[in-house]
């Protein structure tokens, strides 16, 4: 019976043909790799990162992981017919173990690469029979209220799929359970594997969206209660949707070219349904990102504007207490004046000296007092005329 491979003729997928070569060079993008190659010793055999792999004939699971230690053996064992495949789930490979398995799969190089380096964009590609797909996974953590960012890598071919994950989430052992849970599904193959992973990981954004709207709910609060540290919370959020974002965005091309492609070649409707519907989930999710990114830009804003309101308000009330002290300032120095000018007239009369003018004349005391009088009314008049008084 011919051998069905719809993987093959998925449009609008990059490929790449090009003959392996036999040495490259060192790519940069390693130096964002946090796992450096083992040296100084052997290289463990890559069975040593196996999670679980199994071979799967009509749905049904055929062996169990303890009967192989070798992934070779598994490949071999593997039946050439329609619905066989074998699933091999690795967790942080480190770089010879997943040259070993790509070694075995015939994994074109550049995917390989890019499984090896990490730190990839969501993204769906073709070499040759093999089917290339990046997913990137999200946790919400409710103790520390941030969201935890995962990669997994996925080589699809025609009786076999290889996950590679670099993170803990997400669960793929609850996704085995779940298709192995309904042979029908998985007896689709690999494209069911495929919908199963995918399906698992848009859901996983769920919960994450659920937490984001709540820490934006709390921080609106923060915000018009005045809290000062709202502002580093608002920046350390926009970082984690902006970051959610590049997840969530280049799902929606990616889950339209692929259900494309599956209804041009034929495949079965109902696993076209399960994709359009996991197509859903992600095109909610992501408008619900954009939503929040939206959100949060309009909430730094309406912070700056209540920031500096709280500013104006402050320097009115300075500017106020400072014309306060002000005005007490001018009455003082008034009064001070006034009282200054018969002060001074006084303590010259008052020195006692035997040659002073008008010191024996009859009216000089009265006269005395006229001036003194006489200049705190001007003193006064001319302070009230400035309204200093």
């Amino acid at each position: 019976m011919a051998q069905r491979n719809p993987l093959a003729w998925l449009p609008g997928i990059r490929s790449n043909q090009q003959s392996r070569r036999t040495s490259r060079p060192r790519p940069p993008e390693y130096s964002m790799d946090p796992r450096p190659d083992a040296a100084g010793g052997p290289t463990p055999p890559v069975q040593d990162s196996v999670i679980d792999a199994a071979i799967y004939l009509g749905g049904e699971r055929q062996e169990a992981p303890t009967e192989f230690s070798d992934l070779a053996e598994l490949h071999r064992r593997t039946p050439d017919d329609e619905g066989a495949m074998v699933w091999i789930g690795l967790l942080r490979p480190s770089s010879p173990q997943l040259l070993a398995a790509a070694e075995e799969f015939g994994l074109h190089e550049l995917a390989v690469e890019d499984a090896i380096v990490a730190h990839q964009r969501p993204k769906l590609e073709r070499y040759g029979d093999t089917l290339f797909v990046v997913l990137r996974s999200a946790l919400y953590l409710d103790a520390a209220e941030e969201v935890r960012f995962g990669e997994l890598h996925l080589f699809v071919g025609r009786h076999f799929v290889l996950t590679v994950r670099h993170n803990q989430a997400p669960d793929l052992a609850a996704v085995r359970r779940r298709l192995e849970s309904d042979p029908k599904l998985l007896a689709r193959g690999p494209e069911a594997v495929l919908y199963g992973v995918l399906d698992a990981v848009v859901d996983g954004y769920a919960p994450v969206v659920a937490g984001l709207q709540n820490d934006i709910d709390e921080i609106e609060t923060q915000v018009f209660e005045g809290d000062p540290a709202v502002s580093r919370r608002i920046y350390e959020l926009s970082r984690e949707v902006i970051e959610f974002q590049r997840a969530t965005r280049p799902l929606l091309p990616m889950l339209n070219s692929l259900d494309t492609a599956l209804e041009d070649f034929g495949t079965d409707e109902e696993l076209r349904r399960y994709l359009r519907d996991v197509a859903d989930h992600a095109t909610i999710a992501a408008e619900r990102v954009d939503g929040f990114r939206d959100m949060l830009q309009s909430i730094l804003a309406v912070n700056a504007t209540l920031v500096s309101e709280a500013q104006n308000e402050e320097m009115r009330r300075v500017t106020e207490a400072s014309y306060r002290q002000g005005e007490q300032v001018k009455k003082i120095s008034a009064w001070a004046a006034i009282l200054f000018a018969p002060s001074l007239v006084g303590s010259i009369y008052g020195m006692n000296f035997t040659h002073m003018p008008e010191i024996d004349w009859v009216l000089g005391y009265p006269m005395s007092l006229l001036l003194m009088l006489g200049i705190s009314v001007t003193l006064y008049a001319v302070f009230k005329w400035r309204r200093w008084m």
